[in-house]
């Protein structure tokens, strides 16, 4: 039989501890409010924390990094392995502000070599991180990732398609990865179910070009101002 006496006082306990974890939470949005409002404008690479130097999406991204820095934009990363390093690694090399928005996980991940000293920031929170991708970002480049690269991908969809957020570009890096997910989306979402619309699609861009991603970024702020997102 569940004893009720225990569940209620168990349960009152973990409100408790509640309500002092809101100080940790609004320690963390202060950190980074106050570091990441002091920046120039940049732009947050994704992708996989599994790349491995070398490989072509590794190598792909060092090159995003370093073309964007000569553009005069930071590059803001998760601060980890993989895609993350070698964005820091490409902004490092140019010459640019290298942003790592590193996060505790229970396998400990540790912060790449590449990050400015004064600019790695360190979360708890998943969401408190993401708030700071999210306004200090003037575009998102989306290399090949797995489930947390999909999140962050999907989150600033969202944020932009019900306008919490001004529209931003969000490019989607390597077509051959991303086209299986953009034709489910537009089969399932949109002509099947309609769940969005036809411009929520147009948030979206694909390429395989470095050249054309900084293109796209360029294009767009030939038309809108750089500014923090919300």
């Amino acid at each position: 039989m569940v004893d009720k006496t225990k569940i209620k006082k168990d349960w009152n306990e973990i409100k408790t501890n509640d309500t002092w974890q809101i100080f940790r939470i609004m320690s963390e949005f202060v950190e980074g409010f106050e570091t990441m409002s002091k920046l120039g404008p940049a732009v947050t690479i994704f992708g996989s924390a599994r790349a491995k130097p070398g490989s072509k999406h590794y190598e792909t991204a060092v090159e995003i990094a370093k073309r964007l820095a000569r553009e005069g934009f930071g590059i803001i990363t998760g601060g980890g392995p993989g895609i993350m390093e070698a964005a820091n690694k490409g902004a490092k090399e140019a010459g640019t502000d290298s942003i790592g928005l590193n996060i505790d996980l229970p396998f400990e991940q540790e912060a790449n070599p590449y990050i400015d000293s004064d600019k790695l920031i360190d979360f708890r929170y998943f969401f408190v991180r993401k708030v700071m991708f999210v306004k200090y970002a003037q575009a998102f480049v989306v290399m090949p990732g797995g489930f947390g690269t999909l999140d962050e991908l999907f989150e600033a969809l969202t944020l932009i398609q019900t306008k919490k957020i001004d529209v931003f570009p969000v490019i989607l890096f390597d077509s051959e990865f991303w086209n299986g997910l953009l034709e489910w989306i537009k089969t399932e979402l949109l002509e099947k179910h309609h769940y969005i619309s036809p411009e929520d699609l147009q948030i979206i861009h694909v390429t395989d070009s470095v050249d054309e991603v900084v293109k796209i970024i360029n294009d767009f702020y030939e038309k809108y101002k750089l500014r923090p997102n919300f």
